[in-house]
């Protein structure tokens, strides 16, 4: 059976205020095309089908274009919520859409209920894990501490359990939205840390034949059976090195796997240059970037004048500015955002104990911190939820 394995989507981001949607579009016209020319027999959507929980109008008629689209080549398509999707609100009408070969799986209970598609070689059992915030499902998973691993491992339980129930022979494929360990992050992912812990160990999804991956947006293999897609398309300047692609995933009779890489349409090349502004506009090196997206950081001692003009007059596509001054890192003119630049929010918690009273915080007290930071990350997935 051929899957091609997709995520990220994104329906409705912009990349730092360009409007992503018609490059968005022709990335599901290439979605479309791949499918039909490839002979793909399921299309699994790994989550954040959508940017936020209430996506604008636009984004709903591109994503039920995409449907309609998907339906009228009868591929069977398997799409799970992701963290940035409402999961309530991308569920509604899944009974009715089920019909037309759109499965749409965002009830955490139903993990254990798969789409079930067959080939020659016999039934493939597609199970899909939406997100899963720890806080929220902890009691329909019977676990007592909420984390990532925790929720997951009881969800994968009960994939296990259903599969050994099924015909000898049945292959597995399991949709995911998670962050796993040995995963190269981006910029552009949303925070998922609860208890100071994001990632879950790979061996988590033991026991099923191939683990189709949202949540990084960068495209990688964590393991023959374990893979992210990625984004089809670049949402933050850290993508620039990205190779955005989708995956043909081939699965043999005896659920043995073979992938390949189905490159995305980019509307434009990222390019990171840096240096002080003279250098940048004078560097021959850097002709190659006038084309491009470009995130320029400025190294000079003193802040120039007009800096993004004069960058525009040579890269006009110019869209973010930084200014990262060559100093010391104990200079005192060291900006306070350029200080806690890569330091996670306990970090710098731990931090402010410190100078506070000259001591960091003891365990009680982290377990305290984190156990804050938790409620309103959670608070947080409540409220936009609840829109």
């Amino acid at each position: 059976m051929r899957l091609l394995h997709t995520s990220d989507w994104h329906l409705g981001r912009s990349f730092h205020r360009v409007n992503m949607l018609d490059a968005q579009a022709a990335f599901i016209g290439h979605l479309v095309s791949t499918v039909r020319e490839r002979g793909v027999d399921a299309v699994v959507v790994a989550g954040d089908v959508y940017d936020r929980a209430v996506p604008p109008l636009a984004a709903v008629e591109l994503f039920d274009d995409a449907l309609h689209r998907l339906a009228d080549l009868g591929a069977p398509t398997v799409m799970i919520s992701g963290n940035h999707d409402s999961a309530r609100r991308l569920g509604v009408g899944a009974g009715l859409i089920d019909r037309a070969g759109i499965h749409l799986r965002t009830d955490p209970a139903a993990c254990d209920r798969p789409v079930v598609l067959a080939d020659a070689h016999g039934d493939v059992a597609f199970y899909g894990l939406p997100y899963l915030e720890p806080a929220l499902v902890k009691d329909e998973f019977g676990v007592a501490k909420a984390g990532h691993e925790a929720v997951i491992g009881a969800a994968m339980d009960r994939v296990r359990a259903d599969l050994a129930t099924r015909a000898p022979g049945t292959r597995s494929v399991v949709l995911a939205h998670a962050f796993v360990s040995g995963g190269t992050i981006s910029d552009s992912e949303r925070d998922i840390t609860v208890g100071g812990v994001a990632a879950v160990p790979s061996e988590v999804f033991d026991g099923v034949d191939y683990v189709a991956l949202g949540h990084l947006h960068g495209s990688q293999t964590l393991g023959t059976r374990v893979r992210y897609s990625g984004s089809p398309l670049p949402y933050s300047f850290s993508e620039a090195d990205h190779r955005k692609t989708m995956w043909l995933v081939d699965i043999g009779p005896e659920g043995e796997i073979e992938a390949e890489r189905v490159d995305c349409p980019v509307p434009r090349a990222l390019a990171r240059i840096r240096g002080t502004l003279d250098e940048l506009l004078e560097d021959p090196a850097l002709d190659r970037h006038e084309t491009a997206w470009v995130e320029a950081t400025l190294t000079d001692a003193l802040r120039p004048d007009d800096p993004m003009a004069r960058l525009c007059a040579r890269f006009p596509h110019t869209l973010s500015l930084v200014f990262d001054p060559d100093r010391a890192p104990d200079d005192p003119d060291v900006s306070y955002a350029q200080r806690l630049k890569g330091r996670s929010d306990e970090q710098i918690a731990d931090d402010f104990v410190v100078h506070v009273r000259g001591a960091g915080p003891d365990e009680a007290e982290r377990d305290v911190l984190r156990s804050a930071f938790d409620a309103v990350r959670t608070q947080d997935t409540l409220r936009e939820v609840a829109r």
